[in-house]
Parts: structure tokens; C-alpha cells; sequence
């Protein structure tokens, strides 16, 4: 079974309690639509992703905005279910941008980051990191990866949310994230897909009856 939720932020008790309104078990899969929080470099942190590694399910998650990109960066990149992922634990992983995966018989393209609203109060390298938003060359990744697949999937995973999208939640699109919101729109455009899970905005709403987006509300896929 796969569970789909929003931002968990490094809130363990949040985690936790998201977990409890399920009947998620041993072989099951989680996966968080960005922001996962727990891969940060506080004592806390390390402490809880050793817990979580004891947990007999499988946690993936994409990255959001809120995350510690650097300490990212240095777990192992290995092969897994098709596509590329940071190893965080035997049982922890991030699904890195432009992959497809296929997870429980189900495939899933993946698109992390987004722009920070909050920047101006953050401290780069310490709250805030620059590789939020895509490279060109992640950018190119993605393109490429679906190409293989004729721009067929399961299911779409990204943290953010195409530009119309936005403002059909009453959101005004910043500036400063038109090319990665502008390029979710050209897939939703090109791709054929099942459904759309994003996180980001702390909200669970649906969008044209295929962008979902969640918050603390968990969606099951059986």
C-alpha cells in the first residue's frame, strides 16, 4: 500500500500522528510531497531520522523548499525502483528530480523545489540554500526521462504546482518561480497522467480534479 501526504517539516510528533490515522505496516510505502524537514544537521534531526529508520515501512519523499540541500547532497546516490535517490537509510529515501519510479507496480515521475517566500528572513547555507529552485540541467533531466517514457505516468509527484494552478487557489505566482511553475504547466500539458500530488502551500485542496494538493490529508493508493 502507498501513502501520499504533504510538509512534515521535521515535526516527528506531526509525523507520527499522520501515521496513526492509517493502517500503514511492514512492507507499506509513505511518501511526502516535499519539505520533509529531517534531513537537517541539528542533533534533533539525526535523532529522529534514527527513529524513522527503525520504522518497518518505506519513507520516500521529493524535496521542497525548506530543506538542507547540502547535507542532501552528501548521501550516497544509488539506483532504486528505476530511477535515481538519495540513500538516507535503509529505509529512507529521496526521490531526486526528473526520476521516474516504479514503486508497488506504479510509476511516478518526480520534480522537487520550489521558491522561497521567506527567503529574506533565512541565512544561506544555514535556513535557506539557492539549489531550491532546479538547475538546467536537472531541468534537462526531467525532459529527457519522460521522453523515454513517451511522456506517459502513473502519477506526477512535485512540491509546487503549475502557474494556473496557482492562481486558481487564489495564489498570485511569484516571479522569482515562473520557470519551474511555467515548466509544470507545459507537463501538465504534454504528460498523460493518472493524478498530480504537490505540497508547499499548507493546504489540501483539488485542482481540475487531478492536481491534488496536501497538507496534513493522506491519500491512500491501493
Amino acid at each position: 500500500m502507498i501513502y501520499i501526504t504533504g510538509d512534515t517539516h521535521g515535526d516527528y510528533d506531526d509525523f507520527l500522528f499522520r501515521m496513526r490515522q492509517t493502517n500503514i505496516s511492514r512492507g507499506d510505502t509513505v511518501i511526502i510531497c516535499g519539505d520533509f524537514g529531517f534531513v537537517w544537521n541539528t542533533p534533533y534531526e539525526k535523532n529522529v531520522l534514527g527513529w524513522l529508520s527503525n520504522e518497518p515501512y518505506t519513507i520516500l519523499f521529493i524535496d521542497g523548499n525548506h530543506e538542507d540541500f547540502d547535507l542532501l547532497s552528501t548521501y550516497p546516490i544509488i539506483k532504486w525502483k528505476g530511477g535515481n535517490v538519495h540513500r538516507i537509510a535503509p529505509n529512507i529515501f529521496h526521490l531526486m528530480r526528473g526520476q521516474r519510479f516504479t514503486i508497488e507496480g506504479k510509476t511516478f515521475f518526480t520534480f522537487g523545489g520550489a521558491y522561497s517566500i521567506d527567503k529574506q528572513y533565512r541565512q544561506e547555507g544555514t535556513t535557506w540554500w539557492k539549489q531550491e529552485l532546479p538547475s538546467p540541467q536537472e531541468y534537462a533531466i526531467a525532459t529527457q526521462t519522460l521522453q523515454q517514457s513517451n511522456f506517459t505516468v502513473d502519477f506526477v509527484l512535485t512540491h509546487t504546482i503549475p502557474t494556473f494552478a496557482i492562481r486558481q487557489i487564489g495564489v498570485s505566482p511569484n516571479e522569482h518561480d515562473a520557470e519551474l511553475t511555467g515548466f509544470l504547466e507545459w507537463l501538465y500539458g504534454k504528460l498523460q497522467y493518472k493524478r498530480w500530488f504537490a505540497g508547499h502551500f499548507h493546504i489540501n485542496r483539488v485542482v481540475q480534479n487531478k492536481i491534488q494538493i496536501l497538507y496534513d490529508q493522506i491519500v491512500v493508493l491501493r
